[in-house]
């Protein structure tokens, strides 16, 4: 077998294993739980109330973009904060020193981050069914329609996280930098509120970004047709959306192999210590 992929197929196994661990450990799936209570008990107080020219509540339509967000923080913010712990306490390093260590390493971590993005999002989702008048998947398109959007918004951001992790090498300093931008993408992608309340100038800039199209392909799959007249150009927009999440899919696949590459050969034992020093000096 080919020794990159004997690699890949080692961090495929990895990343599956780390991911069940999440799942007995008390801590993870604590974090878990916290999160989707907190999102669906926020989004009950709205319930009430609907979206201006629809009948439709706020908490139905903005559910389908919650469920965007978590794939996004999951794929920049989660992986980002790893990759950049893991090379301050040495797990890179060590990884680095077995053949094709570092093409498993990268492999295991994409897989866990992943599948715990996807968790994320059931957990959440699961009693939203329930809970939201409106709420459900649109048949056999609706489903197909969630799946590729999940997969083409993981592609898409995922090499965005690994870039950043790649970049920083102080797990706050790469929560900090991606955190706000996140928050302003949050703000500006029409995930709690329809985007064309905004002025035009702000709905192009959100609109070059993937949680936008994430956003609007999930509601595509969750909502009525009703929901399309807060919706710019009154229209889901399949084809935009896979050519944009596609694009950055592209790209990011592109830029994030070298940047890693980079990273990994920087990587040593004495810029390990370095870095483990100022750690030690942070939390002194």
């Amino acid at each position: 077998m080919n020794p990159t992929l004997f690699g890949a197929r080692a961090g495929f196994a990895r990343g599956w294993t780390e991911f069940r661990q999440t799942l007995t450990s008390p801590q993870d799936l604590a974090s878990y739980l916290l999160n989707s209570v907190i999102f669906v008990v926020v989004l009950l107080f709205l319930r009430g109330d609907t979206v201006e020219g629809t009948s439709i509540s706020v908490a139905t339509t903005a559910m389908p973009g919650v469920l965007a967000m978590l794939l996004v923080f999951g794929g920049v913010l989660s992986l980002a904060q790893l990759l950049t712990t893991e090379r301050e306490d040495g797990t890179l390093l060590r990884a680095k020193a077995m053949p094709n260590g570092t093409v498993g390493y990268l492999v295991g971590k994409i897989v866990t981050v992943s599948l715990m993005s996807v968790a994320s999002v059931v957990i959440v989702l699961v009693p939203s069914l329930f809970l939201f008048d409106g709420l459900a998947v649109n048949g056999v398109t609706g489903a197909l329609t969630l799946v590729w959007v999940a997969v083409l918004g993981l592609l898409a951001t995922l090499p965005v996280g690994a870039v950043i992790g790649s970049l920083f090498t102080s797990p706050r300093t790469s929560v900090m930098v991606t955190m706000f931008p996140l928050m302003a993408m949050i703000v500006g992608s029409g995930i709690f509120f329809p985007m064309t309340v905004l002025p035009e100038w702000a709905q192009w800039i959100a609109q070059v970004f993937p949680l936008y199209w994430l956003g609007l392909g999930m509601r595509s799959a969750f909502l009525p047709d009703a929901a399309l007249a807060v919706e710019i150009g009154e229209s889901w927009r399949h084809l935009e959306t896979a050519g944009v999440l596609g694009a950055w899919a592209v790209v990011g696949l592109v830029v994030a192999p070298i940047v890693l590459r980079r990273m990994a050969r920087r990587e040593s034992g004495a810029s390990m210590a370095e870095r483990r020093q100022k750690a030690m000096q942070r939390v002194g």
